[in-house]
């Protein structure tokens, strides 16, 4: 038997099987970005939706449904991966696998009241920092941090244009 990972407690060289993950965000009224974290089914850990490659769906397609089922979400779901993260899938009655999940970000523009696991998990908004403490998977909570760094460049970006724009406008005025 090969070496085994202590983290994972599975053999080093473990094949990981691939799963798509969604990480929803929103901004409220105030300009405030927030994640949307749910729990699992069992253990009720707090975590990103996300699940193994739907049959006929593109990565990011696969992402957004999964995030529909397990948090009744719909939004617009980037085509580019912001990286992975690497989880032990605890499974009943079988051996633990390795997964290897491609995070797309998901800007949320509808929340249902009902959907299909809504009985089976509970789902809520978060501030960023506490998003990245609620889950306990490290490469998450780095993937957490890197998307809000970049979406915080860009907000200031944007605010910046915004206020040029209206010195402009009253200079021209």
């Amino acid at each position: 038997m090969g070496k085994l990972n202590a983290q994972e407690g599975l053999p080093a060289n473990s094949p990981a099987a691939v799963q798509y993950g969604a990480l929803p965000y929103r901004f409220t009224a105030a300009g405030t970005l927030e994640i949307l974290l749910i729990t699992t089914k069992r253990s009720k850990r707090w975590i990103i939706p996300k699940g193994d490659p739907i049959k006929g769906l593109k990565p990011p397609k696969s992402a957004a449904r999964e995030a529909f089922e397990e948090a009744g979400i719909r939004g617009s779901i980037a085509e580019k991966s912001i990286g992975s993260f690497r989880f032990q899938k605890t499974l009943e009655g079988a051996p633990n696998q390795l997964c290897d999940v491609k995070l797309y970000p998901l800007n949320v523009k509808q929340q249902m009241k009902d959907w299909p696991e809504a009985s089976h998990r509970s789902v809520r908004w978060f501030a960023p920092a506490e998003a990245q403490a609620a889950v306990n998977d490290v490469g998450l909570q780095t993937l957490i941090g890197r998307f809000v760094e970049k979406m915080s460049s860009k907000a200031g970006l944007r605010r910046k244009a915004m206020v040029k724009a209206e010195l402009s406008s009253e200079l021209s005025g």
